[in-house]
């Protein structure tokens, strides 16, 4: 047993880092089996010389952060941990990054990974972006806001919201009402983080006015989208031929994200998915950035990360065996 201290400078910051009564100092004692204490303005670390020795890594990782105005959350603190542990924490200061985004209640959106911030990154320098990933890792809430940003700025004068109408395993049927009415189960994830960034009024405001367009993926054929910026979300479900129609819609002065997670596909068995194949044939493209995030980017709830990482090792070990190929119908001669 050894123990370590850490000299502090200003107590607020301990104070956010330790969390509300201390849940991010209890992560770190629990995760690396470590005793932490606040005494005589100075941070005590007692256990074990390795698990002190990264547990003095993350809280100077995490305090950096907290000087820089970033917000500690029981999300933060294990993400760190986990960058530690894999000898990353010089990156802990790049976490630090800048705001993509303010929400309509004033609520800055930054990237929380390194992951996401190659993400937005990539999205920021490039035309066309590809964002492939896990449930949970800010794929389409990221995209959105960097939308909403860039039509605050004036880089754009629309944007334009479309995904696949397929269901995720289930048949719905006929669905009642307009044409609205029957998109809008489809686009609801969607409108859900179009109203967190702008607020409803704000939306239906741009939404009558045209500056905001939200349809199906089948309504994007024929035209050209200019000075637009342009999602498609749940492009895992699109066919080959669904995914080259929607990339030749593309016009001047627009940028266009591509989210998708190639784990969840709905298409049937005989059918490819336009975004796999778009991953093979757009990859080397200039101006074109294809970013895959992780099961380490998951910023939902922590089961969630917990949930892609045990069926990600269940299907490793159970690889489903291939569909056996249909034979056309043998022809029988008369006579």
């Amino acid at each position: 047993m050894i123990e370590k201290t850490i000299e502090v400078e200003r107590m607020e910051h301990v104070i956010q880092v330790f969390g509300s009564f201390d849940q991010n100092l209890r992560i770190i004692e629990q995760e690396l089996s470590v005793k932490v204490l606040d005494r005589d303005d100075m941070i005590h670390i007692c256990g074990e010389a390795e698990n002190v020795m990264l547990a003095e890594k993350a809280i100077n990782g995490l305090l950096t952060l907290a000087a820089r105005g970033e917000a500690i959350d029981a999300q933060n603190v294990r993400y760190i941990l986990k960058l530690v542990s894999e000898g990353q924490e010089t990156k802990i200061q790049e976490l630090a990054g800048d705001v993509i985004c303010i929400t309509a209640k004033g609520k800055p959106i930054k990237a929380k990974t390194l992951g996401q911030r190659d993400y937005c990154e990539a999205i920021r320098k490039n035309t066309v972006t590809l964002g492939i990933g896990p449930a949970g890792t800010g794929k389409t809430y990221l995209a959105v806001a960097a939308a909403v940003a860039a039509f605050r700025a004036e880089e754009v004068n629309r944007i334009i919201l479309t995904r696949p109408a397929v269901e995720a395993g289930e048949r719905l049927g006929f669905l009642p009402g307009d044409l609205q009415s029957k998109v809008d189960p489809y686009l609801r994830p969607l409108y859900d983080a179009l109203f967190d960034m702008l607020g409803a009024e704000t939306y239906q405001k741009y939404l009558e006015r045209g500056n905001i367009e939200v349809a199906p993926l089948a309504y994007m054929r024929g035209r050209t989208l200019d000075d637009s910026f342009i999602i498609l979300d749940e492009a895992q479900n699109t066919s080959r031929e669904q995914m080259k129609m929607f990339l030749t819609r593309i016009g001047f002065g627009s940028k266009v994200v591509i989210t998708g997670d190639i784990t969840q596909i709905d298409l049937p068995e005989d059918k490819v998915s336009g975004l796999k194949v778009a991953m093979r044939v757009l990859d080397g493209i200039e101006d074109i950035a294809i970013c895959t995030l992780t099961g380490a980017d998951v910023v939902r709830h922590r089961l969630v990360q917990k949930i892609i990482e045990a069926y990600e090792d269940f299907e490793q070990k159970n690889p489903e065996p291939a569909q056996p190929k249909k034979l056309p119908p043998k022809k029988f001669k008369r006579g």
